[in-house]
């Protein structure tokens, strides 16, 4: 199993736009810039977030996109799930119907333990955890100063 580079950027992007805070309107052009995504995708990628009810775009010369959810209460699950719909490792998973050996496969209980894992693991982090513990992103919070996005 591979995360899609779609479900990447919107981490990327969800990263930022926590940092940023609720209600912070950032344009897609800083967002797209300092996080490496090409804007174009990362306009696709926004759609999906916000009917997930984590960004709210707006339109416009002074657009971009705020979120709309905690950092505290957001998590990878809803931010990959968003993107990729919801993770299962095999057909079998999300739809029993699809195999007949489902009732009586061992490999089935495997996959689906697994996922459960998964999926448990994404939504025990949240994107608070992450924008503090992010060396990269968060020199200035792990050091206790405001952080200053780049205009």
């Amino acid at each position: 199993m591979r995360l899609s580079r779609a479900a990447e950027y919107a981490v990327r992007c969800m990263l930022y736009l926590s940092i940023a805070g609720k209600g912070v309107l950032v344009s897609r052009k800083t967002v797209a810039r300092e996080m490496d995504i090409p804007e174009q995708f990362l306009g696709k990628i926004a759609q999906q977030l916000a009917r997930a009810g984590t960004i709210e775009i707006i339109q416009g010369a002074k657009g971009g996109f705020r979120l709309t959810v905690m950092p505290v209460e957001l998590t990878l699950l809803r931010v990959i799930e968003a993107v990729i719909g919801e993770i299962f490792l095999n057909d079998c998973i999300l739809r029993p119907e699809s195999c007949d050996r489902s009732p009586a496969c061992k490999v089935h209980v495997v996959w689906e333990n697994v996922r459960n894992q998964l999926r448990e693991s994404l939504r025990n982090v949240t994107f608070a955890t992450l924008m503090t513990e992010d060396p990269v992103l968060a020199p200035d919070l792990i050091s206790g100063k405001p952080y200053s996005l780049n205009p």
